[in-house]
């Protein structure tokens, strides 16, 4: 799955508050040009740090020039990627580790050993005197004898030296290292092993070998754009899922999730090797071939990925791990290529990590769109980042006086910093005009207690220093639609500095980094997850996607639709009855209709917002109290004669309505003189019906896919699902497949 998911984002609308494809970096002062990209432009001189960095307030400098003080390297961060085997970079130690061992008592076994000695005093060595002369030297020399013996610890890093170590291994011996299907210098799963056995000291790492050695066997040969070996893009996603925490299946599948799409290992043979949880995930994350499928492969695609979700999450969580190592290595593609990559991911994946949770991968997700969307953009704010003079100094300061400041309150808590990400600080850039990168520092409190500790530590830091009206959010009270809780404040803090200030507990830090990944990182912290508590309430939206994914039988229609339900932006309103309903950003009040339930929409005549009549193409609000009016003298929303024929709804409500249930059931409303749409799933299944009705006719029947497989290979088809939709669109004739199959069933060798 090298290309991933692509070619999206230019038949959709961008949706609110995504990262445009071009901004105008020009309005952001800097006293240096920027180039189209940055990063690739060496030629500028280096630019005055002062004219841009802007100097925190740091006592300890202040007797330093201005622009003398270094800045600190960034830390690395936590998913720095790791991509392919780490067996090449052990291949020169080894053998120096093992020449080095019998160094020191080389020169009383071998005459030609201390003839290295000698050559800092002799131009030319004569190899046939090399016995001869081993005696004179350190008779005349006294003092040179313990000085050779410093320069020749570097010597066995030489090539010269390791020659005599590869000497003993017999030919028997290297026939046998090159059965391996690893390199015999370096393990290329151990450091995925022991990750993964850091967090899951029960974790199967043989069944990991196990499933690398297919991998590697089956897409030897193989090479990605930049010219790495395939093997490394499979193993370089399970190094990012084993680095989240994922369990021995998950890692298992991502080995081999494309080994069924871009080999000739097919799914029967991934279930007997390791059974149908593995066949499951990595069944979800195999494409549809565009030759074969056209345009609706992409779309195709992603609702298959949803489906196999909703039956297994991990199918997802997989799709962006996969996504996120080739973000990493996007610059081996051409530009337009990177471009509709980035916008795919953009659009669809970044918000499926957000919905999941998942801010570990969603950081950087984020940082390598921004990279290639506006690699100008980019440079600015890693510029920025890496020279902001005194940063870490205050932000050492404002740490101290925070914990001051609690325990005096006595809040048991820890306090560390928790700097933003590059595409945070463009984003935030962008949205509020500023004429330079703009970044506040920022600390997260993790309280050691109840959740109403979180509240005695906000009542420490107001006291302490002085809120910002406005800027106050409790996520706790009032979960977002991932279920991220926290409480968010704003102070002024230390010399004046406004200062962001994070405050949960240590339950709500895992939730708020790995989502729903930490139900398989802590399993043994998430008892009420594995009952499905908490799991069910964050995974409601996929469920909602579920439900009317069948429903969009066009492949466009479909990815509109789950774009505008993924949307980041969403508003919280309430009913009647005081129930509350998540929609997204600028709904009506017809989309509130039809989220409750389709008969409702049909017989939604008018609305009211907070107690007012209005329009229905009215765009409501966050904490909007909207009454939906199905008749005259209802007691609520729900009071509806189920008998009494429904109005319907207009066509004009498409021009306006934001969710895709509204869209869908207005659709299918006016859907009677048109000709319903056939997915491909819908193909597949007349494809097989079509087959099973002329095998039956033969008197004969399939017990399993098998010759289907054989066949469609024979054809020249990718896969089973493709020569049944060649069927169904009359592209082969039903009893043709027959007659093949039965041919190549009675002429196989038993």
């Amino acid at each position: 799955m090298d290309s991933g998911i692509s070619g999206i984002g230019g038949r959709l609308e961008p949706a609110p508050g995504a990262l445009p494809d071009a901004m105008d970096w020009d309005k952001l002062d800097r006293a240096k040009p920027m180039p189209e990209d940055a990063l690739a432009d060496d030629r500028s001189p280096p630019a005055d740090p002062p004219a841009m960095v802007r100097e925190w307030p740091d006592h300890s400098m202040a007797a330093r020039p201005a622009g003398t003080v270094k800045p600190s390297p960034r830390p690395r961060p936590t998913m720095a990627g790791r991509p392919g085997p780490r067996g090449g970079s052990g291949t020169t130690p080894i053998p120096s580790r093992r020449g080095a061992q019998p160094r020191p008592t080389a020169p009383s076994t071998r005459g030609a050993q201390p003839k290295p000695k000698p050559p800092p005093t002799t131009s030319t060595p004569p190899t046939t005197s090399a016995p001869a002369k081993p005696a004179a030297p350190p008779k005349k020399p006294a003092p040179a004898t313990p000085t050779p013996a410093k320069p020749a610890e570097p010597a066995f890093s030489a090539p010269s030296t390791p020659a005599p170590t590869a000497q003993p291994a017999s030919g028997f011996t290297r026939r046998l290292l090159s059965m391996l299907p690893w390199p015999a210098t370096a393990d290329p799963v151990g450091d995925l092993i022991r990750s993964h056995r850091s967090v899951h000291p029960g974790g199967d790492p043989n069944l990991l070998r196990r499933a690398y050695a297919i991998a590697e066997q089956m897409h030897r040969g193989q090479t990605r754009k930049s010219g790495d070996p395939y093997i490394t893009h499979p193993l370089a996603v399970a190094q990012i899922l084993a680095d989240l925490g994922m369990d021995t299946i998950t890692l298992v599948a991502a080995l081999l999730h494309d080994t069924v799409e871009d080999t000739s290992y097919t799914l029967q043979a991934l279930e007997n090797d390791f059974g149908p949880k593995v066949t499951l995930l990595v069944d979800g994350v195999t494409k549809f071939d565009k030759v074969f499928y056209g345009e609706a492969a992409e779309a195709e695609t992603i609702r298959k990925m949803i489906i196999a979700a909703g039956r297994d999450v991990r199918v997802l969580i997989i799709k962006l791990a996969d996504r996120l190592h080739n973000m990493r290595t996007l610059d081996a593609r051409s530009p337009a290529s990177r471009a509709r990559i980035a916008r795919a991911t953009r659009d669809v994946l970044v918000p499926l990590c957000d919905r999941l949770g998942i801010q570990a991968l969603k950081r950087e997700l984020e940082d390598c769109v921004l990279k290639a969307l506006s690699p100008s953009g980019y440079a600015l704010v890693a510029d920025y980042v890496e020279h902001r003079g005194g940063w870490r100094n205050y932000v050492g300061r404002v740490i101290a006086e925070v914990q001051a400041e609690l325990s005096r309150a006595r809040v048991d808590a820890t306090v560390s910093a928790r700097p933003r990400h590059l595409y945070s600080i463009w984003k935030d850039t962008v949205a509020g005009g500023y004429s330079e990168p703009h970044d506040l520092p920022r600390v997260v409190i993790v309280v050691d207690g109840p959740d109403t500790d979180c509240y005695a530590a906000l009542g420490a830091m107001h006291g302490g220093w002085r809120p910002v009206p406005g800027r106050f959010k409790d996520f706790i009270a009032s979960p977002k639609n991932n279920l991220y809780r926290s409480l968010h404040t704003t102070v002024t803090g230390p010399e004046d500095e406004l200062l962001e200030v994070l405050i949960r507990t240590a339950p709500m830090h895992r939730e708020a980094e790995y989502g729903i990944v930490a139900n398989f990182r802590y399993p043994q912290l998430q008892p009420s997850v594995r009952a499905g508590g908490p799991k069910d309430e964050k995974l409601a939206w996929l469920r909602r996607v579920l439900d009317w994914e069948g429903a969009a039988t066009d492949p466009a229609q479909f990815l509109a639709s789950l774009r505008c339900d993924l949307a980041e932006s969403q508003i919280t309103v309430f009913t009647s009855t005081g129930r509350p309903v998540l929609l997204p950003a600028e709904a009506t009040p017809v989309d509130l209709a039809y989220t409750l339930s389709q008969n409702i929409g049909d017989r939604c005549i008018a609305a009211r917002l907070n107690g007012r009549l209005v329009v229905l193409s009215s765009q409501l609000d966050d904490g909007d109290v909207v009454e939906i009016i199905t008749r005259q003298g209802q007691r609520d929303e729900f009071d509806f004669d189920d008998k009494a024929p429904a109005p319907g709804p207009s066509r004009e409500w498409l021009q306006f309505v934001k969710t895709p249930q509204a869209r869908l059931h207005i659709s299918d409303w006016f859907a009677d003189e048109e000709a319903p749409a056939v997915t491909i799933a819908d193909k597949v299944r007349l494809g097989r019906l079509a087959i099973g009705l002329a095998l039956r006719q033969c008197g004969r029947g399939l017990g399993s896919d098998l010759p289907l497989v054989r066949l469609a290979a024979q054809l020249g088809y990718p896969d089973v699902e493709t020569l049944l939709m060649a069927v169904a669109d009359y592209k082969l004739a039903a009893p043709e497949v027959v007659e093949r199959l039965v041919a190549s069933v009675d002429h196989t060798p038993r």
